[in-house]
């Protein structure tokens, strides 16, 4: 199956005419040969624009290619715009498959008795669609008012071509691996076994369910930022591995720039929350939704002055420990003050470089890389550099890619394009740095002391009244043992003196044989 799969991926970006993208100059001899002979196809699209045909390729692979093409379309620093807008189709407007057949599989998994007596006004053409899944929208009988839904279900036997394309991107991960230079030091098969995990989660509705409803908690009312996001409902007790039922929301997305700009919304503000959103995800919470792209955004602009996120598609989440997020922070904050010297000694204690490391000459290839970037609104800097100069400083220092942080590092990429997008003076750096100084306070400070105390009250005043008899076993158990080693000990000399004598008596044995031989001689 992955053999096919390969011969398509390769037929079918040669029927598009991709191998214009390449440099004539640089492909080697027999790459031209196997091209000629062995891939026979020829570019059945030269009517169609690069872009288009680029997207088209990309569309017609299949989820896992349309999730590389929708992070790359939030990339407008390293892509030309006309494909940069291309790809920004993929984000929710792929081809949709028929709507009876997706009624069909929703009757299938709710039941038709059960859906027939839920759910009026079934929308045959999607609302949006998806690589992996695609939505409807219904009105769901209540006996005090009736609800707008969505109903989102999988696209049918998407699971075989998921497998499929892992397949193969392990195969070229092995090559990789193996022959190429970085190949050990980039870990591609680990990068590809965490992709597949996640890649394989969103395949489980149960999972998006559970985690939309783990995010809106997070962001429940209550909370200090309660008002920076919104995650609609869910209606779990219709929901299966298949099929989604959540509250229907009438937000703007996020890539419309000019209709909120008509709203007069307060762009400032919403980016700087969407960067609040970002950081509180991951270092608040450790639960954060990985896959942030355009079309999983949307904003509440019903009041432009204080406008509100809205998330939905939860199906990737990432999760950091307590280590990753301490280590993250701290190196932020020395990035922020420019302290590359903790950076570089952070990069080494953590273990991400070998330990023999020089510090000095890890803190002046980090300084090269990172201080021209700093005191520059977002839109002067150019991150796409900055990512090729890092790798060239790892691939010097031997940094090995941490899979852990594969998740994290995307959504920051999706987060760097919508900030773009929305207000390019953003000064990134400067809305972050109070956020995490303050976190990075509260769990290495005095209050984090505390805090520790605090949370660990419970259940010393459960252990407080055993306290007594816990002291108790402890003296009377350690005085037994001392018993028994005085015990153990004295076997051992008794041992030890039998041994010796075993020895004494051995030795004169030897001797006594030793003589009568002599004698008998």
């Amino acid at each position: 199956m992955s053999s096919f799969r390969l011969y398509r991926i390769v037929k079918t970006f040669l029927n598009f005419g991709l191998d214009e993208l390449l440099p004539k100059k640089s492909i080697p001899w027999y790459i031209k040969c196997a091209r000629f002979s062995v891939f026979w196809i020829r570019n059945k699209h030269k009517d169609k624009a690069l872009a288009l045909r680029f997207r088209l390729a990309i569309e017609s692979l299949g989820p896992v290619f349309i999730k590389f093409g929708q992070m790359l379309s939030t990339r407008r620093d390293l892509l030309p715009d006309d494909f940069s807008n291309e790809l920004a189709l993929l984000q929710d407007q792929v081809t949709a498959f028929d709507g009876e057949i997706a009624q069909q599989l929703i009757i299938d998994a709710i039941g038709k008795e059960e859906f027939l007596q839920s759910f009026e006004d079934f929308d045959l053409t999607p609302l949006a669609s998806a690589s992996i899944a695609q939505v409807h929208t219904a009105t769901l009988k209540q006996t005090d008012q009736a609800k707008k839904v969505v109903i989102k279900v999988l696209r049918p036997k998407i699971d075989k071509v998921i497998h499929a394309d892992i397949k193969v991107m392990a195969m070229f991960a092995g090559i990789f691996s193996r022959w190429l230079p970085d190949g050990k030091r980039l870990r591609p098969k680990e990068v590809v076994a965490e992709y597949k995990k996640t890649i394989l989660d969103e395949l489980d509705l149960n999972r998006e369910a559970a985690n939309a409803i783990q995010l809106k908690r997070n962001f429940s009312q209550g909370r200090e930022n309660d008002h920076v996001l919104y995650v609609p409902d869910i209606y779990s007790e219709f929901s299966s591995k298949n099929v989604l039922v959540m509250e229907r929301i009438y937000g703007i997305g996020v890539a419309d720039i000019e209709q909120l700009h008509q709203l007069n919304v307060d762009m400032k503000l919403l980016a700087e929350r969407g960067v609040e959103v970002f950081f509180t995800q991951v270092f608040r919470d450790s639960f954060f939704h990985a896959d942030m792209h355009p079309g999983n955004v949307f904003v509440d602009a019903t009041k432009p002055a204080d406008p509100t996120w809205i998330a939905i598609d939860c199906g990737i989440v990432g999760t950091l420990n307590r280590d990753d997020k301490r280590y993250l922070a701290e190196n932020f904050v020395a990035f922020f003050n420019r302290d590359y010297r903790k950076v570089a000694q952070l990069h080494v204690d953590s273990g991400w470089v070998p330990a023999g490391t020089s510090v000095d000459e890890f803190e002046f290839a980090i300084r090269t890389v990172c201080e021209p970037i700093f005191n520059k609104p977002l839109a002067e800097i150019s991150f796409g550099q900055v990512l090729v100069n890092l790798f060239n400083t790892a691939r010097r220092f031997n940094m090995e890619v941490q899979p852990q942080l594969v998740l994290l590092q995307k959504t920051l990429l999706y987060i760097e394009g919508l900030g773009r997008q929305l207000y390019p003076q953003l000064d990134l750096w400067q809305t972050a740095k109070p956020f995490l100084e303050n976190w990075v306070k509260e769990q290495m400070g005095v209050k984090a002391v505390f805090n520790k105390i605090r949370e660990n009250i419970p259940f010393w005043n459960e252990k407080l009244p055993e306290l007594p008899d816990l002291v108790y076993d402890y003296l009377k158990n350690g005085k037994e043992s001392q018993l028994e080693q005085v015990a153990l000990l004295k076997q051992m000399q008794q041992q030890q003196q039998q041994d010796n004598q075993k020895v004494i008596y051995t030795i004169i044995a030897s001797a006594l044989v030793i003589s009568l031989a002599i004698m008998f001689s």
